[in-house]
């Protein structure tokens, strides 16, 4: 006795199935995209606030080292890159977002900005004080 079966095989997938899949993932896409880029710019500034952070800290070791804190840009000046921290941030990698740059400094006070630059433009700078006061783009506070 020989069963056969005339049916027959389905071996793939139908154009609908696949335009369903192909809607889908790009739902899916539009809005994983917009969320992973406003991550990775909260990262990137995250880099900078610890980058500035850092900068306070060698403006603090060249007051203890000069009794001033005027002296720390670029050509011994007191405004404009620093001679004592890098210039860009995050410090480690090759992509740089921000620019580290003293905007002013006296014998008892100083000013460090980190400008957004590349992929980070338009985000607003930030700015910390000898006093340690934060301002993101004038607003009180980093957060």
């Amino acid at each position: 006795m020989n069963l056969r079966v005339n049916k027959k095989q389905n071996r793939g997938f139908t154009l609908v199935e696949l335009m369903i899949v192909v809607a889908v993932v790009s739902v899916l896409a539009m809005i994983a995209y917009p969320a992973y880029t406003d991550s990775a710019k909260k990262a990137r500034r995250a880099d900078a606030k610890g980058a500035l952070m850092g900068f306070a800290q060698a403006m603090e070791r060249h007051y203890t080292e000069n009794s001033s804190y005027e002296g720390a840009g670029a050509s011994g000046g007191d405004t404009g890159a620093p001679t004592i921290y890098p210039t860009e941030a995050p410090i480690d990698g090759n992509q740089k977002f921000y620019d580290l740059t003293i905007v002013a400094a006296t014998a008892t006070t100083y000013t460090l900005q980190a400008a957004p630059k590349n992929g980070q433009a338009g985000d607003g700078n930030l700015q910390i004080t000898h006093t340690g006061v934060k301002t993101w783009d004038g607003n009180a506070g980093w957060d």
